[in-house]
């Protein structure tokens, strides 16, 4: 969809971005606070005393309650970090973003003052997403079949911004969430 490019927008704008996706690597990475209850959950997930995200998705989609289980540990996890990063960029911006993949499959969208959905074209979405390594059409779709449909997503949103066009029209889409956010906060 473009969401990371678009949150490294934010960030050069001086608006401190979480990752959530960062944070569940340094979750899975040796040593990480998932690792120990993820060598109880899915031994075989495990290597060089790390979560190997590859073979814990192929585990996933034989075995959709090992998923609920991954998230019960998992999310928690990721929300006490963006917690703590939220308390952190209070002091530092008047914004903040918490870039999260699943926040409506997760309820997340209750914790937070703002919804910014992040789409494009379903064709471009589909090529983007078929280039990256490892991708495939089946992960995909397995992928795609967990997710809110983007329409819902966009219908629910405070904003959307489209990635469907050239990075500096989405910059200035950017630019105006923004400026339209803090006109709201000064209301």
């Amino acid at each position: 969809m473009g969401k990371s490019e678009t949150a490294k927008m934010f960030a050069n704008r001086g608006i401190p971005v979480f990752d959530s996706d960062a944070a569940v690597h340094e979750l899975y990475a040796p040593g990480g606070d998932a690792v120990g209850p993820m060598q109880e959950l899915a031994p075989e997930a495990i290597v060089n005393g790390g979560v190997d995200r590859s073979r814990l998705a192929a585990l996933v989609q034989v075995d959709s309650v090992l998923l609920k289980q991954i998230e019960s540990i998992v999310h928690p996890l990721v929300k006490a970090r963006q917690m703590a990063f939220l308390t952190d960029a209070a002091t530092r911006s008047d914004i903040a973003v918490l870039d999260i993949p699943l926040l409506f499959e997760t309820g997340r969208e209750k914790d937070v003052d703002v919804v910014i959905v992040v789409s494009a074209d379903p064709v471009l979405q589909r090529q983007r997403a078929l280039s990256r390594p490892g991708m495939t059409a089946e992960k995909l779709d397995f992928i795609l079949s967990r997710q809110v449909p983007d329409a819902e997503k966009r219908a629910r949103a405070d904003y959307v911004i489209d990635t469907s066009v050239n990075l500096a029209e989405t910059a200035r889409e950017v630019d105006k969430v923004i400026a339209r956010i803090r006109a709201k906060e000064n209301a």
